[in-house]
């Protein structure tokens, strides 16, 4: 925990150990009291378990200690069982609670519950600690004019703050209030300054020198000093007429401290850009309550208010954990005398406006203006909480947030591509004024899984953009990493659709795994014939559609500019058919090979008409280049005793066109090509030596060749050529 602590540290750790620690006392105290015990227990709470979080915990700012909804549930537990609060029967109950609670915490550890915090949004993050802070603020409302503490959600506090009325105090509201007011209009104006320690001693002076208990202000009551002991439980209290409601308590506790505490922790984190470990959190959790049930106390939280006041005032490690524990040794040794002074309003009024502070106001403001639907996520979580307590809340928020990634999922980001004259690339149409669609062509993007609940609009969509004169549908996939059958299962459907009206279908642009998918859903189809392209240019290519592209006209804009986008240099086929690519490029040899072999053209010409009009259609000029290698090696080994010697200077010639495209794209794009090649021809030279010395033979006269007709390139392929008989 200390490892990179740093000596400019302690300074704030020790001010905010210290400030801690004192505002611990009337929270503790009071908390103590709901939870059905004696108050001096709320203080023996802040020592030895806080000492023990401090050494385990992860997150360097997080307060841990006697807090308001395990409190509030505990004294719920008592009265369903009908002891009552500060019995010696409670003294004895409430600690077997305690323990059985960390038991549960430590059983979600071994589960690893943490990692289940990562799947809550932050609008959910941002409501729950909105709500909590909110409850706690109500059930505090009624201290600052002389009443008592209330529990429950919002209904409950609000009548109960009604009914605390005919308690009111006007001084007590005047030094709660103005306590509130003076400690925000100085966070505002000097936020370091410690204006909370400054109305803490002023409160202690007021009893002092003016005697506000006089008046009717009400003061912490006297506590005895000395150290707490720890002490053997006696489980004997649980008996079978209370085990159920013991057990299932405790693991509502826990839920609670898990959940609350976890969220309210990484929220911090992810506010102050730091990351906190959320099972060695939970086992802290456990072991600071192991340690209470031991001392006599109810469980123990995270605190929402007192990390609030740590951060105020410049909290950097669990230093300030281990200095608030330290300090309260101090405190129940030697300041006991000095809590009774302490008039309630002030001390109430410090908490609270502690708790407005972390009210997620700002986060609501921008969701409103940014997005509605987060907007309602962050509310459903903060009148969850408010209305139904913490553990609903937390419940409602999980859905929230599923429901939020399913929505959003079922409804990803779509657009309709086209052109800009003059810019590389395909862009939307409608953000874009100067993008045109390209005639003919419908090219439409879609960012997100596709799956059961989006496939009807991607349908849809697709659909509704179709014209009479179009053509070609390419969909650019390039946000989409996967779907499910039922897409797959559609994809069928649409390509068959479409074929029937002589449209072209292509899926581009997405990762190799989806096509795996295609594959594994029993749409394999698609890819052996065609349709799934690795670019939105191939696809293109594929449907025919030449550059420079023909654009449509668009809002009254003329599109007479033509430009040439992208390239045709990627290999597709190792992209498309993965680990199965090898074979599916021999069988596409076989089928170039069949259709020149059976056509009535001539060589040349037959040669074009094959490649194009193959299961596959047009294909790249890398995967052409292997096509071109693999159909010379498979005509030698079919037809060795047969005249191939036009058809392979055909090929060669092909080969030919193929380099010079690629040298006019990207002169670099040739070593790709030839160490590409490379490889080809080792897997050659092992499967059939004899008809890989023959093609090695034609690749020299090839050269030869083209040492006549271009110099340059005959010259750079000496250089790069895949294989050593060459040079």
């Amino acid at each position: 925990m200390f490892k990179n602590y740093k000596r400019e540290f302690l300074k704030k750790d020790i001010i905010s150990g210290i400030i801690v620690a004192l505002i611990s006392i009337p929270i503790s105290m009071g908390y103590a009291q709901v939870a059905g015990l004696p108050v001096v227990y709320g203080l023996y709470g802040s020592l030895f378990p806080v000492l023990i979080f401090g050494l385990l915990s992860s997150s360097p700012q997080f307060v841990f200690g006697v807090d308001a909804a395990p409190a509030a549930l505990v004294g719920g537990t008592l009265a369903s069982l009908g002891i009552a609060a500060g019995s010696s029967e409670a003294m004895q109950i409430v600690p077997v609670i305690t323990f059985v609670t960390a038991c549960w915490l430590l059983f979600f550890a071994l589960l690893q519950a943490g990692k289940l915090v990562g799947y809550i949004l932050k609008p959910v993050l941002g409501g729950f600690i909105s709500g909590i802070a909110s409850t706690i603020i109500l059930m505090q409302t009624a201290k600052l004019f002389g009443g008592a503490s209330g529990t429950g959600e919002v209904v409950e506090l609000i009548i109960h703050i009604v009914g605390e009325l005919k308690y009111f105090n006007g001084l007590s509201f005047i030094m709660g209030i103005g306590t509130i007011i003076i400690i925000l209009t100085a966070k505002k104006l000097s936020p370091k300054f410690p204006m909370s320690v400054v109305m803490l001693v002023v409160g202690a002076l007021s009893t002092l020198v003016f005697h506000v208990d006089k008046y009717g202000v009400k003061l912490l009551p006297k506590v005895q000093a000395g150290l707490p002991s720890f002490r053997l439980m006696d489980f004997s209290v649980i008996t079978a007429d209370n085990m159920q409601e013991i057990v299932m308590g405790s693991l509502t506790v826990a839920l609670v401290i898990v959940s609350s505490t976890l969220l309210t922790a990484n929220n911090y984190a992810i506010k102050n850009d730091y990351k906190i470990k959320n099972n060695r959190e939970i086992v802290a959790y456990a072991a600071a309550n192991l340690c209470a049930s031991f001392n006599g106390c109810c469980p123990l939280n995270g605190s929402v208010s007192r990390t609030a006041i740590a951060e105020q005032f410049g909290v950097k490690s669990q230093m300030m954990s281990l200095v608030a524990g330290i300090s309260m040794i101090g405190i129940l040794l030697f300041g006991t005398g000095f809590i009774a002074y302490l008039p309630v309003p002030v001390l109430t009024g410090i908490v609270l406006s502690a708790l407005i502070g972390i009210l997620e106001i700002g986060m609501a403001k921008k969701l409103w203006k940014a997005d509605k639907r987060e907007f309602l996520i962050f509310f459903g979580a903060f009148l969850g909480v408010l209305i139904f307590g913490t553990i609903y809340g937390v419940v409602i928020g999980v859905i929230l947030s599923f429901v939020s990634v399913i929505i959003k999922a079922a409804v990803p980001p779509r657009e309709m591509l086209g052109v800009i004259p003059g810019q590389s690339g395909f862009y939307s149409v409608k953000r874009n004024r100067n993008a045109h669609p390209i005639c003919n062509t419908v090219i439409y993007r879609f960012s997100g899984t596709l799956f059961f609940a989006n496939i009807g609009i991607f349908q849809q969509e697709i659909e509704d953009a179709i014209k009479q004169d179009t053509r070609q549908i390419i969909v650019d996939a390039s946000g989409m990493t996967s779907i499910d059958i039922t897409a797959a299962d559609r994809l069928l459907i649409m390509a068959d659709k479409f074929a029937k009206k002589e449209i072209k279908f292509y899926l581009t642009e997405h990762v190799g795994g989806v096509n795996d998918q295609l594959k594994q859903f029993g749409a394999g189809t698609l890819i052996e014939k065609g349709h799934v392209r690795r670019t939105i240019e191939l696809a293109l290519r594929a449907a025919d559609v030449k550059t420079p592209y023909e654009l449509e006209d668009k809002d009254g804009i003329s599109a007479d500019k033509k430009i040439l986008v992208g390239s045709e240099q990627l290999a597709e086929f190792e992209w498309a058919f993965g680990e199965d690519a090898q074979n599916q490029m021999e069988k596409l040899a076989m089928e170039i090979a069949k259709e020149v072999r059976n056509s009535d053209l001539s060589d040349n010409e037959a040669l074009v008409e094959a490649e194009e009009h193959t299961s596959w259609g047009k294909i790249g000029l890398f995967d052409e280049d292997e096509i071109l290698d693999r159909l010379e090696m498979y005509l030698m080994q079919i037809s060795q005793k047969q005249d191939n010697a036009k058809l392979e200077e055909r090929i060669e010639e092909r080969r030919a066109i193929v380099e010079k495209k690629l040298m006019n794209m990207n002169p670099e794009a040739i070593k790709v090509l030839y160490n590409h090649r490379k490889k080809l021809a080792q897997q050659f030279e092992k499967s059939n030596p004899m008809a890989y010395k023959h093609m090695v033979e034609l690749r020299k006269e090839h050269i030869m060749k083209l040492e006549k007709s271009d110099p340059q390139l005959a010259q750079k392929l000496k250089k790069l050529y895949a294989m050593d008989d060459l040079e």
